[in-house]
């Protein structure tokens, strides 16, 4: 399959492995920073109407 017609999140996450084997950063730091990457970028997420105070109780 050719990176040139995969979805974006599939192309970042092909050079985020590679930048990162190419470091030969150990795989739990790896895993350790992407927890910290995701928790920052969910927190730039607008909020879910499902989850917000109004809400609450509503999910299907």
């Amino acid at each position: 399959m050719s990176l040139e017609n995969a979805p974006d999140e599939v192309k970042l996450a092909v050079d985020l492995i590679m930048l990162l084997e190419n470091h030969e950063i150990p795989a739990e730091t790896v895993l350790k920073a992407l927890e910290i990457v995701r928790q920052d970028f969910e927190g730039k997420l607008p909020p879910h109407p499902a989850l917000s105070p109004e809400g609450r109780g509503k999910i299907d």
